[in-house]
């Protein structure tokens, strides 16, 4: 049985394998992703699979809750898709950027969806999600 962190397990943010996509990104020790998309993507799939300390560490401190309560989502909530509509700034040498996004999953077969404008901060060479708009 493979482990959900071996590189031929697809990626949920549909980005090709978990290992060279987003699993870079979730080690502790790991370099930070590189742009805000890079982190908006690592944080779906950090959602879809129950990452919550990488989370909280990709949060803004100022906006940071204390807990997300994942564990309560464990084999209930299945995620099925991310679609990144538009990214504005964002990249390696900005201080801020914003991703549209929609994210999919399913709660007892019943699919849902969430429309979001996310505000990012770059800081001392770290990206991290401070807040988002829904749509």
């Amino acid at each position: 049985m493979k482990s959900k962190k071996s590189s031929s397990v697809a990626c949920p943010c549909g980005g090709g394998e978990l290992a060279a996509c987003c699993g870079r990104y979730h080690q502790p020790d790991a370099p930070p992703a590189p742009t805000a998309q890079a982190l908006m993507r690592s944080r779906y799939s950090a959602f879809a699979l129950g990452l919550e300390d990488y989370l909280l560490a990709t949060w803004h401190p100022s906006t940071r809750p204390e807990t997300l309560g994942l564990e309560e989502d464990a084999g209930v909530v299945k995620w099925i898709g991310l679609e990144i509509k538009r990214c504005e700034a964002g990249r390696e040498g900005d201080s801020e950027g914003t991703v549209e996004f929609v994210a999919r999953w399913k709660v007892g077969g019943k699919a849902e969806r969430l429309h979001e404008i996310s505000r990012f901060v770059r800081e001392d060479g770290r990206w991290y999600y401070v807040a988002g708009e829904l749509r």
